[in-house]
């Protein structure tokens, strides 16, 4: 086959070519075996089946003790040292492990918590379109998308206002080594930057941790800090790690989800006039649909911890596994005329937060109200707001994150 995932060349092309490789890889009657080259101290190499059926990334996903997300679930999988140096995110963990840090961070995502915050996010959005009508049309991301959704975690964290800035270099940081890097140098430079970032985050919520024990506050830090009723709470090193996930997970889906979301407005306006006709009416369903048709993270691995047949692929204990949710979400089986943006879709088998089970993204509800809401007081008091040109995006074979995107009001 021409088609190579591993290949850095593959993520450098243009989207739809990489849309027909899926499609084509969809029709294989079995999952295709793809090598990976190791990039040494820095990223191992192991190879890896793709999973780019609907059917098979659901499998796998409910399937979490089969199909485990342990050593980690990024593709190319981290170095052993990385764990050491920064403690383990949850979703590089199984149960029970998983469930215990699940439970106590899950506080932060109760119906009641997303109320309380509604009134917050909706102030936020105004403040940015405010922001947005002085200072003139440039860059959606950098002037909308960027700014809510770190704007909401650190007012959830209880992240003091002088830190935010750092907060946002940091994960700017963090989102660029996520993608494609053409060469050893340039791995090592930006791997180095984002461990300065991620160090530095985890010291700053570490510290406020410290502050929270001996002054508890109504932030979420002060919650995970102390004992839940379980009498569970996190550790320094977990709390780092959970904000550091937090910070990229909970602010790329929202963030990329926004970027992409104002140009599919722009380029189908039939929808676009659709939901202006009857926005809460057909808000829920634009949310779903771009979430599905942009897959803001690209893929998860797995790891194989017994030997296991998966559509007549005989998989063997250790194989790995890498579940493309954005060709997931293109699966014509499931998806009819999958390419078409269509609002008014029943989309609730997307994929694009995660498959079913234990590892559905914690944050998807946070996301869609974030989303609701900014999209509300944008087409509320910018009707005309539209993309001009094409996105720059981030080359990357897990992040769909958008660099730049100019829009005119």
């Amino acid at each position: 086959m021409d088609i190579d995932l591993a290949d850095l060349d593959f993520w450098r092309k243009p989207l739809k070519e990489r849309q027909e490789a899926f499609a084509r890889l969809r029709q294989m009657e079995h999952p295709v075996f793809f090598p990976e080259r190791k990039v040494p101290l820095l990223r191992s190499g192991t190879g890896f089946y793709a999973l780019v059926r609907h059917a098979d990334v659901v499998e796998a996903s409910r399937n979490a003790k089969v199909f485990s997300s342990e050593p980690a679930v990024t593709n190319p999988e981290p170095p052993g040292w990385v764990k050491h140096v920064f403690g383990e995110s949850m979703v590089n963990m199984d149960d029970p492990r998983h469930a215990r840090l699940r439970r106590i961070v899950s506080r932060a995502f109760s119906p009641k918590m997303l109320q309380n915050l509604q009134a917050d996010i909706e102030k936020a959005c105004e403040r940015i379109v405010d922001d947005v009508i002085a200072a003139g049309p440039g860059d959606f991301v950098t002037q909308v998308a960027a700014r809510l959704p770190i704007h909401v975690i650190c007012d959830m964290m209880g992240i003091p206002d002088e830190f935010r800035a750092k907060v946002h270099e940091h994960v700017d940081a963090s989102t660029a080594y996520s993608g494609v890097r053409p060469s050893v140098l340039q791995s090592a430079r930006l791997a180095g930057k984002n461990v300065v970032a991620l160090l530095a985050l985890q010291r700053m919520v570490i510290q406020l941790g410290h502050q929270r024990v001996a002054d508890p506050g109504k932030d979420l830090v002060s919650a995970l800090v102390t004992a839940n009723p379980d009498g569970e709470r996190l550790t320094d090193k977990e709390l780092g790690s959970f904000f550091a996930l937090l910070l990229v997970a909970g602010n790329e889906t929202a963030r990329n989800t926004m970027a992409h979301g104002i140009k599919l407005l722009t380029d189908h306006p039939e929808q676009r006039e659709l939901l202006m006709g009857d926005f809460d009416g057909h808000v829920n369903g634009a949310i779903e649909e771009m979430v599905r048709h942009v897959s803001p993270i690209i893929q998860f691995r797995r790891t194989v911890t017994e030997d296991y047949s998966l559509r007549g692929l005989e998989l063997k204990k250790g194989d790995r596994v890498v579940l493309f949710y954005g060709s997931a979400n293109r699966d014509e089986e499931v998806f009819p005329d999958a390419d078409a943006f269509d609002i008014t879709r029943d989309t609730k088998p997307h994929v694009g937060f995660g498959g079913p089970g234990p590892h559905f993204c914690l944050g998807a509800n946070l996301a869609r109200q974030e989303m609701r809401t900014m999209f509300r007081e944008l087409l509320t008091r910018l009707p005309d707001i539209r993309s001009v040109g094409e996105p720059e995006l981030l080359v990357s074979n897990f992040d769909n994150s958008v660099r730049s995107q100019s829009f005119t009001f």
